[in-house]
């Protein structure tokens, strides 16, 4: 091995620990609360080899932002066996260990801050998003999905993010129920459609065809089918006027 080759494998080497660093750093704290000094310092190096390494602090960032977005879309993937319901809780339970590894970091990412507001940060989020979206079509089987499933799987992709977010404020809910209301969450935006489009009849007969009693879409199931008779009482009783 030349020293050449020893020494540009020293460089890639050296960037990705860098790179490890700032994202851990920029993980729990806001990138513009984060200096170039503290990444120096934490990686063991001099602030003048940082910028060997990277121009700047919004290189780094982007970098480490790249990173991150390339974890966060590889824990949609799921083999794609099984009954659907435990493949989504599978990923799910991925997606928030993903959310509690990098709670500050996800949340300033997903909501826009100073530096995360940029470009960049807004193309690698939309990757991410589109990542969870063919994923979660291919487990569906699908190829050429019709509008109203686009817009389905879209919005559950939207909602995941937006109920991970308002559970990191206070992590009020146990994080477990979460995920497995997700889940439940998907069956219904998918349900609700079926009503009225044959689609997504078809769609959603796919989908609960091999699901077991125990599951996590056979769970839902049992406990709606308890809840008709209680729902179709109350809808009967007319109304009493003022």
């Amino acid at each position: 091995m030349t020293t050449g080759v020893r020494r540009r494998m020293g460089v890639a080497e050296r960037r990705q620990q860098l790179i490890t660093v700032a994202l851990e750093l920029f993980s729990h704290r806001s990138p513009d609360e984060v200096s170039i000094d503290e990444i120096a310092a934490a990686a063991g190096i001099s602030r003048p080899l940082v910028y060997h390494y990277f121009p700047g602090k919004q290189s780094l960032y982007e970098a480490a932002l790249r990173r991150a977005a390339e974890d966060l879309a590889n824990r949609f993937t799921e083999r794609r066996e099984g009954p659907l319901g435990a493949r989504l809780l599978r990923v799910m339970r991925r997606f928030f260990d993903f959310v509690d590894e990098h709670g500050q970091g996800f949340a300033a990412l997903m909501r826009g801050g100073p530096v995360a507001g940029g470009g960049t940060a807004g193309a690698v989020i939309e990757q991410v998003r589109q990542a969870a979206y063919e994923q979660i079509l291919g487990h569906l089987g699908v190829t050429d999905p019709a509008p109203r499933l686009r817009l389905v799987v879209r919005s559950w992709v939207s909602l995941a993010e937006s109920t991970a977010l308002i559970w990191l404020e206070g992590r009020d809910v146990p994080r477990a129920e979460l995920e497995r209301q997700l889940v439940h969450d998907f069956a219904a935006l998918v349900a609700v459609p079926a009503a009225y489009d044959d689609d997504m009849a078809a769609v959603l007969a796919r989908i609960m065809r091999d699901e077991p009693a125990d599951g996590p879409l056979g769970d839902l199931a049992g406990r709606l089918a308890d809840l008709v008779p209680q729902v179709s009482s109350a809808a009967r009783v007319p109304q009493q006027r003022a």
